[in-house]
């Protein structure tokens, strides 16, 4: 379709343009909030504030997704290290906010402070692309959330 030569032709055009990123960059933004069916769900034990959890990723696989649930203003710390007998390390992880927000690093501790809201949380854990030989990366990740009683001195406001 050839668009007429003219300002309002144009202007359209732009709009249209506009609108179309506009949507593609929501429904990116809302595919990596939303839990996906793949996730590995992190369980904590009855009264438990701790999460361990081991994995691998294979040669083939770069991440590995898990979810929890947490409320607003509980404390969490979220901790990866090297899984013994694996010839690399997944050390990158990266913390998905149910408010589109994400924060994470590269190995040690990828996050530590208060949540910023409530809901579904999660997990992205892989492989460092730049310092990797595409052998079998493992890991270990220790998610610790304090109850909200426990997290209220923590998150106060300064």
């Amino acid at each position: 379709m050839i668009l007429p030569n003219d300002k309002n032709a144009s202007l359209a055009a732009r709009y249209m343009r506009a609108l179309v990123i506009s949507a593609t960059l929501v429904s990116i933004g809302i595919s990596s909030a939303v839990a996906k069916s793949s996730d590995s769900t992190l369980h904590f034990a009855k009264g438990a504030i701790t999460s361990v959890v081991t994995g691998k990723l294979n040669t083939h696989e770069n991440e590995h997704w898990y979810r929890f649930d947490a409320a607003s203003q509980q404390y969490a710390v979220i901790n990866i290290s090297p899984l013994a007998g694996t010839p690399e390390t997944a050390n990158v992880g990266v913390l998905h906010m149910p408010n589109g927000t994400q924060d994470g690093t590269k190995g040690g501790i990828i996050y530590q402070g208060c949540l910023p809201t409530t809901g579904k949380y999660r997990l992205r854990i892989a492989r460092n692309l730049m310092a990797t030989q595409g052998k079998t990366a493992g890991y270990k990740v220790e998610v610790m959330i304090l109850p909200k009683y426990a997290s209220e001195s923590l998150c106060k406001p300064a």
